[in-house]
């Protein structure tokens, strides 16, 4: 059985899908499809903390479907600018995990993975999945999958 570690960039999610297809997308579907006859062996959801009853509810669904949710505070700067970013905790969590596993599952379209992918490429020979929203995910990183798989209206939740 192949052996899987699953990595959600929770904002860029969000923010592609919203800004594409105006919806949310389906974390459900994606668990049934990525998992299906494989063994997961880590599987995090990156998000901002965040004292809002639906973020939170949110937060507590991940963790229902299988994901252990890691959240940082949303920094609010002097300057009036803000950060909540998890790039370099995604990356050092998926270089770690890249060793044990067959295949890293990387839901973003963020273009600095690309030099991560590649080097865990070439140094653990894992297979690197990426899903991401068509037109908003980096080409560079695209080309530096293994399998690029679209998020499309078949990982979107309908919202009739």
């Amino acid at each position: 059985m192949e052996r899987v570690a699953i990595f959600v960039d929770v904002q860029n999610i969000y923010y592609t899908t919203r800004d594409k297809y105006r919806s949310n997308f389906d974390y459900n579907q994606f668990w049934y499809i990525a998992t299906e006859g494989k063994q997961v062996i880590e599987a995090n959801a990156y998000a901002i903390a965040s004292h809002d009853p639906k973020q939170r509810q949110f937060h507590h669904i991940l963790r229902g479907i299988g994901f252990n949710v890691k959240l940082k505070p949303y920094i609010q700067r002097m300057d009036g600018s803000a950060k909540g970013d998890w790039d370099v905790g995604i990356a050092l969590d998926v270089f770690e995990a890249a060793s044990q596993v067959d295949r890293v599952i990387l839901l973003s379209g963020d273009g600095d993975f690309e030099v991560l992918v590649q080097r865990i490429q070439q140094r653990f020979n894992t297979q690197v999945d990426v899903y991401g929203v068509p037109g908003l995910s980096a080409q560079s990183l695209i080309d530096a999958s293994d399998r690029f798989i679209p998020i499309d209206e078949n990982l979107l939740i309908n919202k009739r």
